[in-house]
């Protein structure tokens, strides 16, 4: 296992849409443990392959971040098949550092996707944990959770990176 970098707001990778997983093999789980030794280090709820550099439809989460291992999540093309409710909460993104904004989600999500054996995963998720769900498939569509705020708000986001961006030497 080891770290991968985590990529920042204004890179190509996380504005593509993600390809879907074809085979599952010691390629994409090798990945997945990366992820999340990325994750568990970075701090983090949750992680998405495009963050690392990776297009392809890989999600990892973990609420308890590494503290108990029956909360990690590991999903390959995960899907939102259902949603209800509306929760506004802040919200921050490993690829935006430092950044927190209120951002409306779904309350309640039905997830379904394929575990690292191959096989169907539905999860039901609730609040925090449809967040990050929602959140982290986001990524895998090209989105960024800015791209929910107002046109403004995001605006002035984006340039405050590219600005930071152009002075790094």
């Amino acid at each position: 296992m080891s770290l991968r970098p985590i990529i920042t707001i204004g890179h190509k990778t996380l504005a593509a849409k993600s390809a879907p997983v074809t085979v599952i093999d010691d390629g994409v789980r090798t990945l997945a443990r990366d992820m999340i030794e990325t994750l568990h280090a970075a701090p983090g709820l949750g992680l998405s392959a495009p963050q690392v550099n990776v297009s392809v439809r890989l999600i990892v989460l973990d609420l308890s971040i590494g503290e108990n291992p029956d909360d990690l999540i590991i999903m390959i093309n995960p899907e939102i098949t259902s949603q209800e409710g509306q929760i506004i909460r802040e919200e921050g993104c490993l690829s935006v550092p430092e950044v927190f904004e209120k951002v409306t989600r779904p309350q309640k999500v039905t997830v379904q996707g394929l575990d690292l054996e191959g096989k169907e995963r539905v999860l039901e998720a609730r609040d925090l944990l449809a967040r990050v769900f929602c959140h982290e498939i986001d990524h895998l569509d090209g989105k960024l959770f800015v791209d929910r705020l107002s046109p403004l708000k995001r605006s002035l986001i984006r340039k405050k990176f590219r600005k930071a961006a152009a002075a790094k030497p």
